[in-house]
């Protein structure tokens, strides 16, 4: 088994964590040198790629590739796809499956109803519309190409070194109330563990992977706050708190994401819902990273 991860960061890194072991090659791509020595260390067979060429080593690599995992944000058109050919015949030889890390903004906002992979899309932010059309142009790829393609629709990520925890020893975090608004989170281990199981069990289409409990994103800061033993940030009114446009976009889609398919297929999460999760994150000291 050959496992490349394009755009391998924070996300991608869980998920070559959870493909290593005996007898799997994994591979990742980054922009930077820096950072290929980063993957080097977490034991990540390491590629420069900069979304627009694919260098000669990168390309004998893809020779034998079994497993591709695409995490690259599409842009006005995904990279990938635009050099290996969206008829899926430039695609790896040897391809077994395709993984593609999408998210649930492609929803867009439901008023806090609960949705499923069955739901009809109506992004909002044009980066999730982009989202979309590669999501379709990766299913279509893979069922010309014969081969399974899963879309892992990923709600808000967060895990060691990622958390509410280093927000508030950073003094960043912030207690934004705006009404009846919720989201959803994924703890990124099961991120990694999601994209292994679909790939063994060789399923392709859409699913969801989100944690079971929907919330309100003050509660989350006020749950670490209590774990540490301090005072949460006062409340703010989101009307007038000042906001990036792209953190004010975040919070013009509420909705709550039914991870039901997933589990249905057989996927235990690991860390189901935030309240655990942070516990645990504290408990084992592992929430700087």
């Amino acid at each position: 088994m050959h496992v490349m991860i394009f755009g391998c960061g924070y996300s991608g890194t869980a998920i070559a964590n959870a493909f290593a072991g005996d007898g799997v090659r994994v591979s990742g791509t980054t922009r930077s040198a820096e950072k290929m020595e980063t993957l080097s260390r977490n034991g990540i067979e390491a590629f420069l790629f900069d979304g627009e060429t694919l260098e000669d080593g990168l390309r004998e690599a893809l020779a034998d590739v079994t497993h591709l995992v695409q995490s690259i944000a599409p842009g006005k058109a995904d990279p990938l796809l635009r050099l290996l050919g969206e008829d899926g015949a430039s695609l790896p030889p040897r391809l077994e499956w395709i993984g593609y890390l999408s998210t649930v903004g492609v929803y867009g906002d439901h008023k806090g109803a609960w949705i499923n992979e069955e739901t009809p899309c109506v992004p909002v932010s044009g980066r999730s519309k982009e989202r979309l059309e590669a999501e379709d142009g990766w299913l279509a790829a893979g069922e010309k190409r014969g081969v399974p393609a899963a879309v892992l629709r990923l709600s808000g990520i967060y895990g060691p070194g990622r958390n509410a925890f280093c927000n508030l020893e950073k003094g960043t975090a912030r207690r934004l109330i705006k009404k009846d608004q919720v989201f959803n989170r994924i703890r990124v281990e099961d991120i990694g563990a999601a994209t292994r199981f679909l790939s063994e069990n060789h399923l392709g289409g859409i699913y969801n992977v989100t944690d079971d409990r929907p919330g309100p994103p003050q509660d989350v800061i006020v749950e670490a706050a209590r774990l540490m033993g301090v005072e949460p940030p006062p409340e703010q009114a989101f009307e007038t708190a000042e906001l990036t446009p792209m953190a004010r976009s975040f919070y013009g889609e509420n909705k709550r994401v039914s991870n039901a398919k997933l589990k249905a297929a057989g996927f235990e999460f690991s860390f189901p819902n935030y309240p655990m999760s942070l516990a645990q994150l504290w408990r084992d000291r592992r929430w700087r990273g």
